[in-house]
């Protein structure tokens, strides 16, 4: 599939929707927080924002591997919407997940919705390719994606531990998340696993708004969004949410750092973006970042790949919009 995805040739349209409603049946079995934990010689390389970047996925892929029983990929939401490859990415990470439930995962971002699909080109693209049932399909499944995932260490973290906050049991636990933290305190991830996705887009409020939409900044407290969606939280937030719900650190994407990530919040935040040169603009590198048993974190960057003459933003309504979303 994915040779005749780099030969330019679409998929018939009766197995994009197998691949479908095979990575649906795998979602609605998932909550709404994923739990995974790293077993003993076990790693996860979550990976941030693609924007249907699909020849720079498969450099990315070349260089995280493809999932196994010993390495997991968990994608951190914004696979589609942007760059014109849009239906071949999320296709490809469909079928890894339904081939390969337990060892692929996939977190929904603010760019799996309605709206932003029909502004920022999914929506054009998957109707072009496949006809509007096949949109509605994928809009269905968007639905079922789970919101967050807890990657939990199963074994003791390796070297100092000063000032590091562990879970219940000593371990390490990373809350990968698309957006960020909340608008109010005392937000716990069981709130977090009971939020009710099935069937709903995100709105202009509520948590899980906030999970797809909020970023970090530098000041204390919390700000208005620069995006007009969601809010900005500061190091304090993140710091009291990390300590009263036993969190390492939280993983998030849904912004360009012109390095591929960036460590934020005293080290309690983390930024992961795996467009590089970003609508073939932006000049950033791109990253992942893998983690194993022990909770360690290692930063792999990459650089943009060459890719046929289509130009972002192709199947778009309204030519190329604000980057800030």
């Amino acid at each position: 599939m994915i040779q005749w995805f780099k030969d330019g040739k679409s998929l018939p349209k009766r197995y994009v929707w197998e691949i479908l409603l095979g990575a649906h049946e795998q979602f609605v079995q998932e909550e709404s927080l994923v739990t995974l934990n790293l077993e003993e010689g076990m790693t996860c390389d979550v990976i941030g924002d693609v924007h249907g970047q699909f020849y720079d996925l498969l450099h990315l892929y070349s260089l995280t591997g493809e999932p196994t029983h010993k390495h997991c990929l968990l994608m951190n939401g914004d696979l589609v919407d942007r760059g014109s490859w849009s239906v071949e990415v999320i296709l490809t990470a469909l079928a890894f997940k339904w081939l390969y439930p337990k060892f692929m995962y996939i977190n929904r971002g603010n760019h799996e919705t309605k709206e932003m699909n029909r502004t920022y080109g999914f929506e054009g693209e998957a109707k072009h390719k496949h006809g509007e049932q096949t949109y509605k399909l994928f809009a269905y499944l968007f639905t079922a994606m789970p919101l967050a995932t807890l990657v939990c260490a199963t074994q003791p973290p390796s070297g100092k531990t000063n000032n590091t906050i562990l879970s219940p049991e000593g371990r390490k636990r990373y809350f990968v998340v698309h957006g960020g933290l909340f608008s109010k305190d005392g937000v716990t991830l069981d709130d977090v696993q009971k939020i009710e996705r099935f069937g709903r887009q995100p709105g202009q409020e509520g948590l899980m708004c906030e999970l797809l939409w909020t970023d970090p900044q530098e000041l204390p407290g919390r700000g208005p969004s620069k995006r007009g969606v969601g809010i900005a939280f500061g190091p304090d937030v993140t710091q009291r949410w990390c300590e009263a719900n036993g969190v390492t650190g939280v993983i998030r994407s849904h912004e360009v750092r012109q390095d591929g990530y960036a460590i934020e919040h005293n080290g309690l935040c983390t930024t992961v973006f795996s467009a590089p040169n970003y609508v073939d603009q932006a000049g950033n590198k791109g990253a992942f970042i893998r983690i194993d048993a022990s909770g360690s974190q290692k930063y792999t960057q990459f650089d943009a790949k060459p890719h046929p003459p289509m130009k972002p933003m192709a199947y778009a309504s309204g030519g190329l919009a604000s980057l800030l979303m």
